[in-house]
């Protein structure tokens, strides 16, 4: 999903602009690390699991006797299904698996057409660099969602997590409460902005789009000629903008956990939610930044919950 050279424009931006240059990853003042570990099941038990990394490489991994697993439900660790694609959170240096999540999905986009009368298909368009992408809704989770979404229609935004399957995915959770409006009128930010807080408030949420184990970030105020991106520079939270490479500081207001991450995308789809996020008191409006899943499941995250309240800053 990301761009080229990103680390070469990080080197050049800050010594343009005389910055000490900031390294990428968890602030050591966050405690004990959380780790993420990506990989397709080979074999699992209730006290192991052996995953094969993007990289190819083998990992023996213990399970803890706490462990939760989802994979469209909840489930026992042992239930996973070998072959599954998994994201996994380690404590003690990355050994002992305490959460996982099989086959895990976000489908995130603007309606463009719905068909079906049990069992929907939605087909979504998920932004230019994503393209267009169709998700079918089963019966037993269309009323949960539905819900959540009251303007299902053509035009409106959508936002679901479920899970992959073979040829396309099924969505089985509302991700957030649908914006009023439609995808193209996205309230303008708070006129009293001057772009001079040192620190922005709002929801960080995470997207599957990113390649597997990639730390970065998507971010919505990008310059469009920087990022490629039409669609670009649309934001109710009023962010200042940043050009890709830049790296911020993300820091999970709920856990108090923080990293510097690279901003590596536009994030266009994400600023055109002017929702909130609850998972530890009421977040401002706006989503101010779109992790990739391993970067949000370091700093804390549930991947179900889809969002935690956040504050950003330059890293």
């Amino acid at each position: 999903m990301g761009y080229p050279s990103v680390e070469r424009r990080r080197l050049l931006a800050a010594a343009a602009l005389g910055r000490e240059l900031g390294t990428p990853g968890p602030d050591p003042e966050s405690g004990d690390p959380l780790h993420a570990v990506t990989g397709e099941i080979l074999d699992i038990s209730p006290h192991l699991a052996i995953v094969e990394t993007p990289d190819g490489m083998e990992e023996r991994l213990v399970i803890a006797p706490w462990a939760k697993a989802w994979n469209g439900r909840d489930a026992a660790p042992a239930d996973i299904a070998v072959g599954s694609m998994v994201i996994m959170r380690a404590l003690r240096e990355g050994r002992v698996v305490e959460r996982i999540w099989a086959d895990t999905t976000r489908i995130t986009g603007t309606i463009l057409s719905i068909e079906g009368r049990r069992d929907l298909s939605v087909e979504l368009d998920c932004g230019p660099h994503r393209g267009r992408r169709t998700v079918v809704i089963p019966y037993r989770a269309t009323g949960r969602i539905r819900v959540r979404h009251p303007q299902f229609e053509p035009g409106y935004l959508f936002d679901a997590i479920g899970v992959r399957q073979a040829g396309g995915s099924l969505a089985l959770l509302p991700a957030t409460s649908q914006p009023a409006y439609p995808a193209r009128a996205v309230p303008g930010p708070p006129p009293a902005y001057a772009g001079l807080q040192p620190r922005i408030s709002g929801t960080a949420i995470w997207s599957d789009s990113f390649d597997e184990e990639e730390h970065g970030a998507a971010y919505p105020m990008v310059e469009r000629s920087d990022a490629g991106c039409p669609d670009a520079e649309v934001s109710c939270a009023g962010l200042p903008y940043l050009a890709i490479g830049s790296l911020l500081q993300v820091r999970n207001t709920c856990t108090d956990r923080a990293a510097n991450v690279p901003v590596v995308a536009c994030g266009c789809l994400a600023g055109r939610f002017c929702d909130r996020c609850v998972e530890c008191g009421t977040s401002p409006r706006g989503r101010i930044v779109e992790l990739s899943p391993t970067v949000y499941v370091e700093l804390g995250g549930d991947l179900l919950k889809g969002c935690f309240n956040a504050q950003i800053g330059l890293g």
